[in-house]
């Protein structure tokens, strides 16, 4: 196949149009010599003179002007295709997004996206899902537009952005000690716990903390999920883990209280990855605000890394 010349066609489109070979040039910013070889160059291509003298003027052949429509569609698209996009207009908005959370992330996430989208992008679906495990193996095959949640270890291709840094506190009904009392060490340790896991290991950072301290804690029980935990709490006989500001509202809305865990423990970093190839698109893009207007604290802006 011989190679294909692109350049071709946006000099054929400009031909045609104006009919003179000096116009053309001008339009293309070259010159009447090197447009002319252009044209030589396209009638042996095309095996037709496209243009021909009729005075002191060209004038198409039938078969230039077979062509004109078809050429100028095709240069019209492929401006289109190499011009950026201009910014997108939620309110248009046909398309579907999958997004993946972590269950602490999706109980403050889920409600609130979905109000927003609605209101400015009807158009728009979303589609979220838990977190499988299985690092972004998702977000490489398309399976997933958007992950959210505790950032993590990623491959070169999957880009990262910091939402905020989150911290523990201990969760309670209000009546109990470690809330209206002072929470030490020795009375955190003595408490009766649940503990957050989704694979079912009690053992954390709280744990490792504890043993600096010479002391150990018992977890009675592990929930996969935070929600289970905060409506097991509510019976008054076990304390929890929570992110502070995740887990707020939900702790306001099951009539809970907080105390603060009198342990040095380490930050809770929330972010968004995507694969690299959503990065420039206008619409992905538009999503990623919409979830950090939702989730990132007003003192903390959200940084890409």
């Amino acid at each position: 196949m011989e190679p294909l010349d692109l350049n071709l066609l946006v000099a054929l489109d400009s031909l045609l149009d104006s009919r003179s070979v000096t116009e053309a040039a001008r339009r293309l910013h070259t010159s009447p010599s090197a447009m002319s070889r252009t044209l030589a160059k396209l009638r042996r291509v095309l095996g037709d003179p496209l243009l021909v003298r009729s005075g002191r003027n060209l004038v198409p052949t039938p078969r230039a002007l077979e062509l004109r429509s078809e050429v100028a569609a095709l240069v019209e698209r492929g401006r289109a295709v190499l011009t950026p996009r201009s910014s997108v207009d939620p309110g248009r908005l046909e398309r579907g997004f999958t997004l993946r959370a972590d269950d602490q992330v999706r109980t403050e996430l889920a409600g609130p996206l979905a109000v927003a989208v609605r209101a400015e992008a009807p158009g728009v679906t979303l589609r979220m899902l838990p977190d499988p495990g299985e690092g972004t193996a998702d977000l490489r095959d398309g399976r997933v537009d958007l992950a959210v949640g505790v950032l993590g270890h990623t491959e070169p291709e999957i880009v990262t952005q910091r939402l905020f840094g989150d911290r523990l506190v201990g969760v309670a009904v209000p009546d109990h000690p470690l809330v209206t009392g002072r929470a030490t060490v020795a009375a955190y340790a003595g408490a009766a716990h649940l503990a957050v896991s989704g694979s079912g290991r009690p053992r954390g950072p709280i744990d490792d903390r504890l043993m600096l301290h010479g002391r150990t804690r018992r977890v009675h029980a592990t929930v996969p999920d935070l929600p289970s935990a905060l409506l097991a709490v509510r019976s008054g006989e076990f304390v929890c883990p929570a992110p502070a500001h995740l887990a707020a509202r939900a702790i306001d809305a099951l009539g809970l209280a907080t105390f603060e865990i009198p342990l040095p423990l380490p930050e809770i970093t929330i972010g968004m990855s995507w694969h690299s190839r959503n990065t420039a698109d206008g619409a992905h893009r538009w999503l990623r605000d919409r979830v950090a207007a939702v989730l990132v604290p007003e003192q903390q802006p959200p940084r890409r890394r």
